[in-house]
């Protein structure tokens, strides 16, 4: 499987890196960045650093500074620290950076690659939106679209509406979910039944590998943040490696065809619902994750990243 991640690398999005990388179904062809759980410089920085642990050689590209139209004040610092991975890596330096952004890599890959390709997106989704913005005949040609985000029969985990990938930018989330592109949604619904816990860290900190002693650094700070804001949990959601899992294993999860409507109301912005209005339009249905096989998940991460 020629896989894209589109990540804002935080501390869920290293895990997911890690878990593509390791996961021998997976040709990970390139990493495209964006802003959201921190500014793009140092999503872009983090994306290079785990892969550096990883010994990696896959070629990253930076995109989108922020929002098509609204920009918000949202700030994930409690979650992913200020830096995205939990203030490990120390001061932000120069990086190298392609000549190409990540909206044209997208579309070169896109026209070139073309069904064979599956793009992940563990981030607000204004790269890609932009990508079939500039570009709209890779929509047809783009193989499998799964997206980390949303929230339908399930309180958001920015209010009780929204999800953060999505209300980061409402707009890119509307025109991607508008578009008939071939979208899973990999939401709440299903994302917080799979719960890394504490002795999970704690044993690939006992590995005492690079890998595993820079994930249980980073996913310390995520653990931590958990216990204060939902101290009923006992661990913290495997967001986005779950969106993984699923691009390589559909069967892990139940979905049902739905048009997703992206609220852009101010009182209920980010909002992911059914599309009332494009229930005859079976080519703009998104297959919606509403359950999941967490115990079967949890066994192929841990299986990678044990």
């Amino acid at each position: 499987m020629k896989m894209i991640l589109d990540v804002d690398t935080g501390i869920d999005d290293a895990l997911a890196l890690a878990y593509a990388v390791l996961s021998p179904e997976i040709e990970l062809i390139g990493i495209t960045t964006t802003y959201g759980m921190a500014p793009v410089d140092y999503t872009y920085r983090n994306t290079r650093a785990v892969l550096d642990r990883l010994g990696a050689d896959v070629p990253v590209f930076r995109g989108s500074k922020q929002p098509l139209e609204l920009i918000r004040d949202y700030q994930p610092d409690l979650f992913h620290g200020k830096d995205g991975l939990g203030n490990v890596l120390g001061p932000l330096t120069e990086q190298p950076v392609s000549n190409q952004d990540a909206v044209d890599y997208i579309v070169d890959q896109a026209r070139s690659v073309q069904h064979k390709l599956t793009l992940v997106t563990t981030a607000p989704l204004t790269n890609l939106a932009r990508a079939i913005a500039k570009a709209p005949d890779i929509i047809g040609k783009i193989g499998k679209v799964v997206v980390m985000g949303g929230a339908v029969m399930t309180p958001g985990n920015v209010n009780k509406f929204a999800e953060a990938n999505i209300i980061i930018d409402p707009h890119a989330a509307r025109q991607v979910f508008d578009s008939a592109l071939p979208v899973t949604m990999v939401g709440l619904d299903v994302t917080r039944k799979t719960l890394l816990s504490r002795e999970d860290v704690a044993r690939w900190r006992k590995n005492g590998t690079l890998l595993g002693c820079f994930l249980a650094e980073v996913t310390e700070h995520y653990l931590n943040a958990y216990a204060k804001a939902h101290p009923y949990l006992e661990g913290c959601a495997l967001h986005d490696p779950l969106a993984v899992g699923v691009a390589k294993m559909p069967d892990l999860v139940t979905t049902v065809p739905m048009p997703v409507y992206v609220d852009l109301d101010e009182d209920t912005l980010g909002r992911t619902t059914e599309d009332i209005r494009r229930l005859s339009d079976p080519s703009t249905a998104t297959r919606v994750c509403v359950q999941v096989d967490a115990r079967r998940f949890m066994n192929d991460f841990f299986g990678y990243l044990g």
